[in-house]
């Protein structure tokens, strides 16, 4: 069968869709839970994190947009990995992509079951998991547009939450409102200990903190081959990324911390409730659970699509077994989507089995994974660069080779300052031991296969 005939990926993902799945990927219930415990470790400083956070993320990303749109061959930034850094780089980049987003599923899956349980106290943990998994499921094999309409709702509705602290806070800020008998001010960011309360190094111990709230941002990297315009869509979506930023993570936090003072602000609960609370919004804490909720979905509708189009991209490559390649008559990978959406069902019964500390431990190897692969993405483009020094794309790596360095320099960094953090030591250790694995297993797959050719 040749090229023209083999059955490929549908491109039916829109303009609109390609925009609010970068968005969905950029946001999640890290900076709507987690951004109270980041706002106590850093103080004000870290607004500045999440600015040089954002502006190496926007670096990666179009270090991958300029990889993917370089050959429109490329179904996703995994062809990109195998032609520059070779099939073995392919395989343990894409397994560990796949067991990435398995893991982070995990994490929301559970979530989703407690969230449910606000409204529902009698309904047992196990339902609410079990219920989203089929139905993703089922939604994802109609068609991958249906899957992108989802998916941009679910991105709305954290984008209009957003907003509306943002909104909040300006407001607040232009009447020079009290709240919590504080007067809502841009001094609170200066006037308790200083722009730096932890001193540099709770300035770059920060940094990991900000870096997990930008995993599955790379997204975008798998929908190039059921994009219908991906030179157009592409580009766009990541050229908007440092609007995203500046609104969501440092708008949000210039407001939280204009209306509290840092040291006010509550790690235990979100600082989005406490706003919302503060200035007399009812039902703050339900409308919070409600996008948390919508959050933790997403987050599994994105992790159904990106471990169906790895294994799908694993497969047709070789590198796994061959019944995960093969597409439906809607070019939908149902063997590849089915296949891990099984496996989620199994991880979901055995988070209940399994002490939370155990499931927090599997999320942070995840989290690292995520980091590890971005370095491939980088490695990959400079090795394109190299061989390709007369590049005449409109769509390149903006101060390169400059920007390339800095940004591999950087997530290094990430890796190495996680080596000195306790609570992050093992799970390092046990990513680049996993990693290994995998490197070396490749190389027994391929020994296998080769003996049996000539056998």
């Amino acid at each position: 069968m040749d090229e023209k005939e083999t059955p490929k990926l549908k491109r039916e993902l829109k303009s609109r869709h390609v925009t609010m799945i970068a968005i969905g990927g950029a946001i999640g219930t890290g900076l709507f839970l987690g951004s109270g415990s980041a706002i106590k470790a850093a103080g004000p400083a870290i607004i500045l994190s999440y600015l040089v956070v954002g502006i190496i993320t926007f670096f990666m990303m179009r270090a991958l947009g300029e990889l993917i749109l370089a050959d429109k061959s490329h179904r996703s930034f995994l062809d990109a990995i195998k032609k520059y850094l070779g099939p073995r780089v392919e395989f343990v980049t894409g397994w560990l992509y796949w067991a990435c987003w398995l893991s982070l599923a995990m994490a929301d899956l559970t979530a989703t079951g407690i969230y449910l349980r606000y409204w529902f106290p009698n309904l047992p943990q196990w339902v609410g998991p079990l219920i989203i998994i089929v139905l993703l499921m089922l939604i994802n094999m109609v068609n991958v547009g249906l899957f992108g309409e989802l998916e941009s709702w679910f991105s709305m509705i954290k984008v209009i939450a957003i907003v509306a602290l943002v909104l909040t806070g300006v407001i607040l800020l232009l009447f020079h409102s009290k709240v919590d008998g504080n007067t809502v001010s841009l001094t609170n960011l200066v006037s308790h200990g200083g722009f730096f309360p932890k001193g540099i190094w709770g300035f770059f111990m920060s940094f990991q903190m900000v870096v997990f709230a930008f995993v599955g941002i790379e997204i975008v990297g798998l929908t190039a081959g059921e994009t219908a315009n991906p030179e157009k869509d592409i580009p766009k979506a990541i050229n908007t990324l440092p609007i995203r930023i500046g609104l969501f993570y440092i708008g949000s936090m210039l407001a939280i911390m204009s209306i509290y003072p840092w040291d006010h602000v509550k790690a235990s609960s979100s600082p989005f409730v406490q706003v919302f609370s503060a200035i007399g919004v009812l039902g703050a804490a339900g409308i919070l659970n409600f996008v948390v909720l919508t959050a933790a979905i997403s987050a599994t509708n994105s992790c159904i699509f990106s471990t169906s189009r790895s294994l799908y991209s694993l497969a047709r490559n070789g590198h796994a077994p061959k019944f995960l390649s093969k597409l439906t008559k809607k070019a939908i990978p149902n063997n590849a989507l089915i296949f891990s959406s099984l496996i989620l069902l199994i991880v979901v019964i055995l988070n209940y089995i399994m002490p939370a500390s155990i499931f927090e431990l599997v999320s942070t190897v995840s989290t690292i994974n995520f980091i590890i692969v971005w370095l491939m993405i980088m490695c990959a483009h400079l090795v394109y660069r190299r061989k390709n020094k007369e590049v005449k794309s409109d769509f390149q790596m903006p101060g390169f080779p400059f920007t390339s360095y800095l940004t591999i320099i950087f997530y290094l960094g990430i890796l190495v300052i996680l080596l000195f953090i306790p609570a992050t030591k093992i799970p390092v250790i046990i990513s680049l031991i996993f990693a290994g694995i995998l490197y070396l297993l490749f190389g027994l797959i391929d020994k296998a296969k080769a003996n049996k050719e000539n056998s």
